[in-house]
């Protein structure tokens, strides 16, 4: 039976550790995220003065917009990392979910609406578009630059999918580090967001009417408002504590089942409290005959066989 057999359709718990050095990985996509975005903002910032484009003015509300949502990333994932403490004994790992929560509704105030709202103001008082060729190089180069960080965030996607056995696509549906994928949505919904606005652009250098410009402007609106409803969804499922996926809850039963002192697996729990980090409440009981003595023993070695796991930081077995 091969690895992905085993693992089943979500992984199992071995396989469905992440690389050791996740929260580096993500800090290190998000800082190249935000190096790419200064310089992209700054670009089409000069861009949209020049030509006067309303799409333009929406691609830098949405750089701005990313740039800022990247480091409320960055933070997430330093506070994420914090030991537990007495205050928080099951650590920090759901900071990661708060700060992408905000991170989304970013998207949505300062890139969607703001896009949106030039849009209208577009339609409304049309004005000629100036120094085209400027503008379309201009994005080129921000194309150039968001593909950089675009591709950062897949390879470290990539990299987890592969650790647990998944594809991509089955990997970004079900992962409980948000810090990546987030930076992946928003880099891609950048480049479809500068395809519009070089549409916009050619059309109005061929027609002369500022109605494509607008147009674009609304539609970078629409995408980026989608896009934060998305990523809100999925920070605040798991902001929630979301359980495992069933696959992983089921190799988890199995293990404790698999325990020749347990003669019943009455409950098991397994709920995720942050990237990597599961919370484990089994309810067990116990085949008859054991002493007290041994029947704690026993407890204490399944709880050291489980915490063995990479992804369980938490166990709680209680005999019934």
């Amino acid at each position: 039976m091969t690895d992905r057999e085993r693992s089943g359709r979500y992984g199992d718990p071995v396989s469905d550790a992440q690389p050791a050095d996740s929260a580096e990985a993500s800090a290190r996509t998000v800082v190249i995220a935000v190096l790419a975005n200064v310089l992209v903002t700054l670009a089409k910032a000069v861009a949209a003065i020049l030509t006067g484009s309303a799409a333009l003015v929406a691609e830098t509300a949405h750089s701005v917009a990313d740039t800022a949502n990247e480091v409320l990333l960055y933070v997430g994932v330093r506070r994420g990392g914090k030991p537990a403490d007495d205050q928080h004994p099951l650590g920090y790992g759901q900071a990661r979910y708060f700060w992408s929560l905000l991170s989304a509704v970013g998207i949505f105030v300062i890139g969607g609406v703001f896009a949106i709202f030039e849009g209208i103001r577009s339609l409304l008082h049309p004005e000629p578009l100036t120094d085209v060729p400027v503008g379309i190089a201009v994005i080129l180069i921000s194309a150039v630059l968001e593909a950089i960080s675009w591709r950062a965030a897949r390879r470290e996607l990539r990299a987890e999918a592969d650790s647990r056995h998944l594809s991509l696509g089955e990997h970004i549906a079900t992962s409980a580090n948000p810090t990546p994928s987030t930076v992946f949505f928003e880099d891609t919904a950048a480049l479809i967001g500068l395809a519009l606005a070089l549409v916009a652009l050619i059309l109005h250098a061929m027609t002369g009417s500022a109605v494509p410009d607008a147009i674009a402007s609304l539609l970078i609106g629409v995408l980026l408002i989608v896009l934060s409803i998305l990523l809100a969804r999925r920070s605040a499922a798991l902001l929630i504590d979301e359980s495992a996926p069933a696959a992983v809850r089921d190799r988890l039963r199995s293990l404790v089942a698999q325990q020749p002192w347990v003669a019943e697996v009455v409950d098991l729990v397994a709920v995720r409290i942050g990237p990597l980090q599961l919370l484990v409440m089994a309810e067990v009981v116990p085949r008859p005959g054991s002493d007290a003595d041994t029947l704690v023993a026993d407890i204490a070695r399944l709880r050291e066989e489980l915490l063995a796991l990479p992804i369980v930081t938490r166990v709680e077995i209680t005999p019934c």
